[in-house]
């Protein structure tokens, strides 16, 4: 919780001219712990977020939940009884962001997760009808792979999973659509994301002798089996999530992970995409303003700065209901998010409903690849 606090006052001390805020969101991130790879970017994007929102300044309160279910819980129950916040921003994590559901529920607060698994804002029930996030869902991100795994030919698939609720829910959504087009998936093997070997389980997928390796884990904890794998002399082709698809990722896989394809953003290779592709324009605004500041870019970052794009849309119909720091502009903000339609992000066009709290469909997913310590396109969606 230390760094938490920590992290909370800093952010404080450093809005100190934005004391007068009148919209107050509190943001929990994973800046330090195995997402950091995640958290920090996440958390360099608030500086290019707006400073005022339908004429309202923007207050921000940050707090970092060190990777931890725990503190996340303590955090954001904190950002909604002492900071009285008026929408949630984050978690960084699939598990992170499951445990603080009950909170935002209980609270009434609206939260904007910028992590992935549906179950996260699915289905919509009387707690999910505060939770949303910007992020597509986990079938969305298999569609597109799996795709490309018939497309390559790929009979047989070896899969390593995170033992988290990360690992389980696209583990789960790639298996539903495996079946689907006939390819064989070994018994899936797990490890920590504390692990320092995986060993054992790369020796029992290797012996199924697989056409595709799937590695299911997110940051930089996924470059450790398929270093172990390339290790072993492994041939086949290998897949990550678009948890992987971050610059620590290649920094740590180093060329283990050359070749390696996965589902992510279209933003990591905007200037690629084809003249007119939805998300293009505002993908290459993203990109100048984030790397002009803090180096290459991460679709971790983007999910931050598309947060703020729905709100600035939403924020101004909920002014119309109430006050920032009240229950009825809280509740009108969850309602105008919730009506989101046609926001063209960095990395999607949002469509939310009172069924579909990502709004995200396959304009908001790519597949690609890492050539030479790079991002290339290799698929997209028809637009």
């Amino acid at each position: 919780m230390k760094t938490g606090i920590l992290l909370g006052t800093m952010a404080v001390l450093l809005s100190s001219s934005m004391a007068l805020a009148d919209i107050t969101i509190g943001v929990n991130l994973s800046t330090t712990g195995p997402a950091a790879s995640l958290g920090i970017p996440e958390k360099n994007a608030l500086a290019l977020v707006p400073k005022t929102i339908g004429g309202e300044k923007i207050k921000l309160v940050v707090y970092d939940d060190a990777s931890d279910t725990t503190t996340a819980v303590q955090n954001v129950k904190r950002l909604v009884s002492e900071n009285n916040v008026d929408l949630i921003l984050g978690p960084s994590t699939t598990p992170t962001s499951l445990a603080v559901v009950d909170v935002a529920a209980e609270s009434k607060t609206p939260m904007l997760s910028v992590a992935s698994a549906s179950a996260i804002a699915s289905p919509v029930d009387a707690k999910r009808k505060w939770v949303f996030k910007v992020t597509a869902n986990d079938d969305i991100y298999a569609q597109a792979m799996v795709a490309h795994m018939v497309k390559k030919g790929v009979k047989t698939v070896g899969v390593i999973a995170v033992d988290d609720p990360y690992g389980e829910a696209n583990a789960k959504e790639y298996m539903k659509l495996a079946q689907k087009h006939g390819i064989k998936t070994l018994p899936i093997e797990k490890f920590k994301k504390t692990d320092t070997s995986v060993t054992a389980q790369v020796l029992k997928l290797m012996g199924g002798k697989p056409d595709a390796m799937f590695i299911v884990a997110v940051g930089t904890p996924a470059a450790l089996p398929q270093t172990a794998l390339i290790d072993r002399g492994y041939k086949g082709k290998i897949y990550q999530t678009g948890g992987a698809a971050n610059a620590d990722f290649i920094r740590v896989g180093g060329k283990a992970v050359e070749g390696t394809f996965l589902p992510a953003s279209p933003v990591l290779v905007a200037e690629q995409l084809p003249n007119g592709y939805p998300t293009k324009e505002e993908a290459l605004k993203f990109a100048k303003a984030y790397e002009g500041k803090f180096g290459p870019r991460s679709t971790f970052a983007s999910h931050i700065w598309d947060a703020f794009k729905v709100l600035e849309t939403a924020v101004p119909k909920a002014l119309k209901a109430g006050k920032p720091g009240t229950p009825q502009f809280r509740n009108a903000l969850r309602t105008a998010i919730e009506g989101t339609k046609g926001i063209k992000g960095a990395g999607a066009v949002f469509n939310l409903s009172t069924t579909d709290h990502s709004g995200v469909n396959q304009l908001g997913m790519a597949v690609l690849r890492i050539e030479n310590g790079k991002w290339k396109l290799e698929d997209h969606a028809a637009f």
